[in-house]
């Protein structure tokens, strides 16, 4: 049985259990079992806020707000966790934080079963089942699921940005980005791994690393049943689904799934630029636009890594920046799910599946999977190089040729295999060796199921099938499948030997002759192949021989369909077939 110390105390219980709410709300017809419930519900209606701080004259609509805002000037924190002393300033807020030591997560979603440690945490999430959006922008009638982008949203109108850092004067819309802010002055890495003790300078970031250990994924396509770790990812991903563009535009019928999408490409229609440089007088859509190219004469970069220091121009170019750091792969395959950081590397990806080549050269109707191959392409046509080394005067088509360069010179090797400790100049080519290593080819072809650990090798393989020859000769017109074998064959026209002899002087315009040739000089053969125990005077000589063991054997005989790793093999081989026939024919 229940006790109380006062009449009062007993009368308010008793009505709990009679269900009895007496008191009315007149404004939305809400009841309540106590007056002063009723009188401070009131208040949401009349916005009043009877209750103010002496210190900063902020008011509150109940008393209890106000104790507890006094304690932001007082730094009171009476409410001390047992396990890790951290002192709070309020009693659920103490509740809240225990349940990072007792993993207790109350609140569980009905229709999924997932549970969760926090209120607002459980919310947010119905809401992903529900799809509601119950804060909505006055002004322009966005809905959002979450009150804080509703806010974050407002400030886009509004222009408003109320918070200033000390130490740099840059001015934030919000506090909380002000206080991420914050850390790029001071280096603090609060945010500790528990499993590896990596440090971040943000909880974001240490949220997102801990899924790297869990391999949680927490976030489920309602369409299809795939899982993401990050909501942003599951975002991008629905729009696969997401097909239906009902807002359609008056002048040239392009539809869009949303009505801001709308409005940008209108714009597009009335060419009118408001936004003008007051540098250069280029004009601008978008006020935003404006204040990027603005930067281009300013050097202003105020997007700085937290990590590195590196300093960005674009927010958007720092947030790519960052997967360098955080090995975030947001971007997907939808075939084969092997994911990338950044969306042009997938784009590249998916035209390994499509052999979808949409670049194609005006000139000679070439056509390339990637802009680069196209760029690249069009100064064979111009001739123009005009990237100059600054040690030997050679000349390139590319700056990022003339860079690889340039590490001939420098013979710096920064690139190095973590399983062999093996240097390399270029990045590209530790990418190619750690292949070796794990022994993983992720490109197959789809006609044969053949695969390969480079895209270019399986681009290689499919002219088999195809039996397409991109590469051909401007003087005869011979089309090749691989373009080393058209830059071999031109030294037939050009009779260009490039390939010279030290001990006899001897030149040949081919590599594998040259080597070849370069045996006859030596007697020790000290290179031995694993597989069939053949000898060699020269390493290179043995790697060209073991292609005829893993190499694939795509020239075949069509009297008698033997095959063979290369075709000067195969041609050999012919002969075989048209000498028998001469025997026939001296025989009869």
């Amino acid at each position: 049985m229940r006790a109380y110390s006062r009449v009062s105390s007993l009368k308010r219980h008793i009505l709990s259990h009679a269900n009895e709410k007496p008191y009315v709300c007149n404004f939305c017809s809400k009841t309540f079992l106590q007056q002063q419930n009723l009188t401070v519900h009131l208040r949401t209606h009349t916005k009043e806020k009877p209750f103010t701080c002496e210190i900063c004259n902020k008011a509150f609509s109940q008393k209890p707000a106000l104790m507890l805002h006094l304690r932001t000037h007082t730094n009171e924190k009476p409410y001390v966790c047992e396990f890790c002393s951290k002192a709070f300033s309020m009693k659920q807020l103490l509740e809240r934080h225990l349940r990072v030591h007792t993993k207790e997560k109350p609140f569980v979603c009905n229709v999924c079963d997932k549970p969760f440690a926090l209120r607002s945490n459980f919310e947010r999430h119905i809401r992903t089942h529900t799809k509601e959006k119950p804060y909505v922008c006055d002004i322009c009638s966005e809905a959002f699921s979450q009150q804080g982008g509703l806010k974050a949203h407002l400030l886009k109108h509004t222009k408003e940005k109320p918070y200033e850092c000390d130490v740099c004067r840059k001015a934030f819309s919000l506090k909380s980005t002000l206080k991420r802010h914050l850390q790029i002055h001071t280096e603090e890495k609060p945010y500790v791994c528990d499993i590896c003790r990596k440090a971040f300078p943000l909880q974001h970031q240490l949220k997102r690393h801990l899924l790297s250990h869990t391999k949680e994924k927490p976030y489920t396509c309602d369409v299809c049943g795939k899982t993401y770790s990050q909501t942003g990812h599951l975002k991008r991903h629905l729009q696969v689904h997401k097909k239906e563009k009902s807002h359609v535009c008056n002048i040239c019928n392009k539809a869009f799934s949303e009505k801001k999408t709308l409005k940008n490409h209108l714009m597009t229609h009335n060419k009118e630029k408001p936004y003008v440089c007051n540098i250069c007088s280029k004009a601008f859509l978008w006020p935003q636009n404006l204040e990027v190219h603005l930067r281009t004469h300013t050097k202003e970069k105020p997007f700085a890594c937290e990590i590195c220091h590196k300093a960005f121009s674009q927010k958007q170019v720092l947030l790519v920046h960052l997967r360098r750091h955080t090995k975030e792969k947001p971007y997907e395959c939808d075939i084969c799910s092997k994911a990338f950081s950044y969306p042009s590397d997938l784009e590249r990806h998916i035209r390994t599946h499509t052999i979808e080549k949409p670049y194609v050269c005006d000139i000679c109707s070439e056509a390339f999977s990637q802009q680069g191959g196209l760029k690249a392409h069009l100064l064979k046509h111009t001739k123009e190089k005009p990237y100059e080394c600054d040690v030997c005067r050679k000349a390139f088509s590319l700056k990022s040729t003339l860079k690889r360069h340039l590490q001939i010179h420098t013979e710096e090797k920064p690139y190095v295999c973590d399983i062999c400790r093996k240097a390399f100049p270029f990045q590209h080519q530790l990418k190619i060796h750690l292949l070796s290593h794990t022994k993983e080819k992720p490109y197959t072809c789809d006609g044969c199921g053949k695969s390969y650990s480079k895209t270019q090798n399986l681009e290689v393989h499919l002219r088999t099938h195809t039996k397409e020859k991109p590469f051909a000769c401007e003087i005869c017109h011979k089309a090749f499948s691989q373009k080393h074998v058209l830059l071999m064959h031109l030294r037939r026209h050009t009779k260009e030997k490039p390939y010279e002899c030290d001990q006899c002087g001897k030149a040949f315009s081919l590599k594998s002759t040259f080597l070849r040739h370069l045996g006859t000089h030596m007697e020790e053969k000290p290179y031995i192949c694993d597989i069939c125990s053949k000898a060699f005077p020269l390493q290179e000589v043995l790697k060209r021989h073991l292609y005829v063991h893993k190499k694939e054997k795509q020239f075949e005989c069509n009297v008698c369909n033997k095959s063979f790793s290369w075709k000067s093999h195969l041609k050999k081989h012919m002969l075989t077939h048209t000498k028998k026939k001469l025997q026939v024919f001296v025989i009869c």
